[in-house]
């Protein structure tokens, strides 16, 4: 559960390689953040589960127990379409030795041992060279394996940075507009029932080629920012490479030895079972699809706000798992004396906001809103004050350039994070074309994640209505 809800980091850095445009930013953002919200709702809702009755345990074990997996041959190949160009490159740079790992993981060797994993060659009791670059440098591994960190870092954010800039390059235009009309097609009834699940089984065989789900996901962030693909399409694609990436740790299960291929294959079960589980809680039924409007929700916000998608980055991969894992490390009670009135004022929150969006006559009068609230406990723009203030390259919110574009007032609060997007709402788009249920805060740019309202076009003596709906920000007319 942890490692689907890490694998998704990538994703997010790859979107800031967007954030010079706000339009791009938002999209990109969002289409980025689908993978998370996914996980982190698949993970919240199963691991309680998990604990309390060991379903993915349970029902693994009924699988492993209902063949004879001890008979099966071990070491079944690897089939690794992209380690066939990059593995020659990378054993030039560095050999590890695989006995010293197997015995670090089997207990054999214990972890203060002044024991290298840097692969050593010997030859009639003579150590000799293996022909690889850090053989060469008389450094520890702690000090080699940072240096190695660092640079592959550096490879990692100029590949994604010139991943952006060669799709900007090269959709553009009517190629772009051409793809947006393939991808986002929908077929009519029934055939668009099976338009998901056909996006689905794509982006599971693609990620099955690659054997990467953070690769095939990371591709498609920049194209959800240039508004190639749709955040309803790209829903379906990610959640199909997550059932890909499952193929990964099964081949690896395959290639362990038979005593201990039943538990090997067990793990690998429940990752596909998890993420199998994951899928039926959160798409089949569209009312279900939870992490879309999360993604929106978070997408508008760092429109707003572009330093939120650092603080979203350090809060959801560094703040909350080191939290979760101290409390975890002080006892049941610590975790759930913490954990339970949080998940509860979350719930209650989010409950409050639906009931503002949907119902608003059913709330007393104070809490069709949170203005009563402090400002700082429901709007980014006291933090956002003082970060513009720190950091001088930051422009202040009140004097936004692009307010003109967007149809925003300057000098106005636009953002409160625990206000929903409903007509009831006090503050109101003044200048824009989706009509008075769209907040302020997003101006005419909420269009891109909406429906825009019908306008009539005259077809010779006829005026009929015609719906122009928009994908990722641009508008297609059907």
């Amino acid at each position: 559960m942890g490692a689907n809800i890490g694998t998704s980091v990538t994703n997010t850095v790859v979107s800031l390689g967007q954030a010079n445009d706000r339009r791009e930013f938002r999209r990109a953002f969002a289409a980025a953040t689908i993978h998370d919200m996914f996980n982190w709702l698949a993970v919240i809702v199963l691991l309680p589960l998990e604990v309390a009755t060991g379903y993915l345990e349970r029902v693994t074990d009924a699988i492993m127990s209902s063949g004879e997996w001890h008979q099966v041959e071990g070491g079944a190949p690897k089939q690794a379409f992209l380690q066939t160009i990059t593995k020659p490159v990378t054993r030039m740079v560095v050999q590890l030795d695989k006995k010293v790992l197997e015995k670090l993981a089997s207990g054999q060797i214990n972890e203060t041992d002044d024991v290298s994993l840097l692969k050593q060659c010997w030859r009639n009791g003579t150590r000799e060279s293996c022909g690889y670059l850090l053989e060469q440098i008389p450094w520890s591994d702690s000090t080699l394996g940072l240096c190695l960190l660092v640079v592959s870092l550096l490879l990692l954010c100029g590949c994604l940075v010139a991943l952006v800039k060669l799709l900007h390059s090269v959709l553009g235009g009517p190629i772009a507009s051409l793809l947006r009309r393939i991808i986002n097609v929908e077929p009519p009834w029934p055939y668009h029932l099976l338009t998901g699940w056909a996006a689905m089984a794509l982006g599971c065989a693609l990620t099955v080629l690659v054997q990467s789900s953070s690769v095939f996901t990371s591709a498609l962030t920049p194209l959800a920012g240039l508004g190639v693909v749709s955040l309803e399409r790209i829903y379906p694609l990610t959640l199909g490479a997550n059932i890909g990436t499952t193929a990964t740790g099964l081949l690896a299960a395959l290639a362990a030895p038979p005593a201990s291929l039943r538990y090997t294959l067990q793990i690998a079960f429940c990752h596909l079972l998890f993420n199998v589980t994951g899928i039926l809680l959160f798409y089949p039924i569209p009312a279900t699809r939870l992490p879309i409007p999360l993604a929106k929700a978070l997408g508008n916000l760092t429109s707003r706000y572009r330093w939120f998608s650092i603080l979203y980055l350090l809060m959801m991969f560094l703040l909350l798992p080191a939290a979760v894992f101290g409390l975890s490390a002080a006892g049941p009670w610590a975790l759930a004396g913490v954990g339970i009135p949080v998940l509860l004022l979350v719930v209650v929150v989010g409950l409050v906001n639906l009931v503002q969006r949907k119902r608003p006559s059913l709330l007393p009068l104070k809490l069709r809103d949170w203005s009563f609230l402090p400002e700082w406990m429901h709007s980014l723009d006291p933090l956002d004050r003082v970060l513009s203030r720190l950091c001088c390259c930051c422009p202040a919110s009140d004097g936004r350039r692009d307010a003109p574009v967007l149809g925003l007032i300057p000098n106005q609060s636009q953002m409160n994070i625990l206000q929903p997007v409903s007509a009831s709402s006090s503050v109101l788009t003044l200048n824009s074309t989706c009509g008075p249920e769209y907040h302020t805060m997003n101006g005419f740019e909420n269009c891109a994640f909406g429906e825009l309202p019908k306008k009539k076009k005259a077809t010779n003596n006829n005026i009929v209505d015609q719906k122009d709906w928009d994908f990722g920000g641009t508008t297609t007319s059907l």
